[in-house]
């Protein structure tokens, strides 16, 4: 796909990896459209400032986007917790999967009629590879982002043959502000790997130009991907001892 003149919609647009994003497909000749919290850009874009926490919120940029009718839509705002299910804020449990999950079938449910009226278009979902691999103490982000990997394959098959590609892209942990100083404790501890977001966001706009439709970044994060899937307890043995690490951070945490 040629970006070239198309209008493309990123949700959360306005942070490290989506203001990267931006300017990447900006200088491919793509019309770029930021939905956020923010009143202001710190880049040129057009700007629709709106809460995905809510569902007023969401349903009036659903409106919005539907009005707009871009090209492409890329679904990549997201909020993350990090620590024990019993310690997590229920508000903070229900904005999770409002913006991680629901915000994304909603929008993307929104912009459709014209794809579909159009014969082209894309949804991007940028996923987590924690989607695949669901791991202990990120129960709500996992789950939200299985949800969303879940999401993409069924709304793929159900536009197959109507010209609107679907396109599911999970990173690995990347070196943004939406990991905390917990969460880089324990990658530290755990010697997690972290990849580069210009690195990532060149991947993730090769994987749109090429219409891709699965895209799982890192290595052997991948691998365990595919192995998680026929062998789910295996994998559980292999964390063990990253999730007896979290529970001892934890626990320092809280004397």
């Amino acid at each position: 796909m040629r970006l070239k003149g198309k209008r493309v919609v990123i949700t959360g647009g306005a942070g490290g990896l989506g203001s990267r994003i931006s300017a990447l497909m900006e200088k491919k000749g793509a019309k770029i459209t930021i939905v956020d919290r923010t009143t202001e850009l710190s880049f040129e874009a057009d700007l629709i400032k709106g809460d995905l926490s809510t569902q007023d919120g969401i349903s009036a940029i659903a409106s919005q986007l539907a009005a707009l009718k871009p090209d492409i839509l890329i679904n990549l705002a997201g909020v993350q917790y990090f620590g024990p299910l019993e310690k997590q804020d229920a508000d903070f449990i229900q904005l999770t999967y409002m913006i991680n999950l629901v915000a994304p079938v909603l929008l993307t449910q929104a912009v459709l009629p014209a794809m579909r009226s159009r014969g082209s278009g894309q949804i991007v979902n940028i996923g987590s590879i924690f989607g695949s691999i669901n791991f202990a103490h990120f129960a709500t982000y996992s789950s939200a982002k299985a949800g969303l990997k879940g999401f993409s394959e069924a709304i793929r098959r159900e536009v197959s043959g109507s010209g609107i590609g679907v396109t599911y892209i999970a990173p690995r942990a990347v070196k943004t502000p939406l990991n905390n100083s917990m969460v880089m404790r324990f990658a530290e501890l755990t010697r997690m790997k972290m990849d580069d977001p210009d690195m990532v966001v060149r991947r993730i706009v090769k994987a749109i130009i090429a219409n891709k439709k699965d895209v799982y970044l890192g290595f052997p994060e991948n691998f365990f991907v595919r192995l998680n899937a026929i062998l789910p307890r295996l994998v559980d043995g292999s964390l063990a001892a990253n999730d007896k690490i979290a529970r001892n951070l934890f626990q320092i945490q809280q004397t």
